[in-house]
């Protein structure tokens, strides 16, 4: 958790769902087994159980993703997955941080998702970041010990890395190879940690 005094500036690494932007589960889900009237806990259940990690992981691609929903939905459509998917990934309030914390940080991105999903959330504080690092772009996910270590191993040596995600089992993981930490908690009082933290 977040404690200790390392020296060097601030690398912030930070998660996307949950943090920067709403996490695509539980909405999209409700959504797509709404419009197709189907259980949500099987629809999701099953996309857990088949696909989930290979797609986080860039072993099975988009258009992969989208042809088994149709499959496994009957009629929903691409463009309707889409529109559907937009109105779940919605930006939180910590993205109109970015630019004035990057006078004071470097900033970079670890997250479990896909590019062109996380685009247009990105796209207006791409100046401000430092590495991206998407897990389908580089076949690791969280909380994998190696997904980490690819992060550490582009930052300077001996960083004072501070990395906020809202799950515990990838704030534990980055402890576990000396990160500082924060959770990312659904009110925001994370963002105010953050402030004091950086004094800007």
């Amino acid at each position: 958790m977040l404690n200790g005094n390392n020296h060097g500036k601030l690398q912030l690494v930070l998660d996307i769902g949950g943090v920067l932007a709403t996490n695509i589960s539980p909405v999209f889900w409700d959504k797509v087994a709404d419009h197709a009237q189907l259980s949500k806990e099987t629809l999701y259940g099953s996309y857990k159980e088949q696909i989930s990690k290979k797609l986080w992981r860039g072993h099975f691609t988009e258009v992969q993703f989208w042809e088994w929903l149709i499959l496994q939905s009957g009629t929903i459509t691409i463009e309707k997955g889409q529109s559907f998917l937009a109105e779940s990934l919605l930006p939180l309030p910590a993205i109109d941080c970015i630019p004035r914390w990057s006078h004071y940080a470097d900033i970079h991105i670890l997250s479990n998702h896909i590019p062109s999903w996380v685009e247009p959330i990105l796209s207006p504080i791409r100046p401000y970041l430092g590495f991206v690092i998407i897990s389908s772009d580089i076949g690791l996910s969280k909380p994998e010990r190696e997904a980490f270590n690819y992060v550490t191993n582009l930052l300077p040596n001996q960083s004072n890395i501070l990395f906020v995600d809202d799950q515990i089992k990838n704030v534990m993981q980055a402890e576990s190879i000396g990160w500082r930490t924060l959770i990312a908690d659904p009110e925001g009082k994370w963002i105010e940690q953050i402030e004091k933290l950086i004094k800007c």
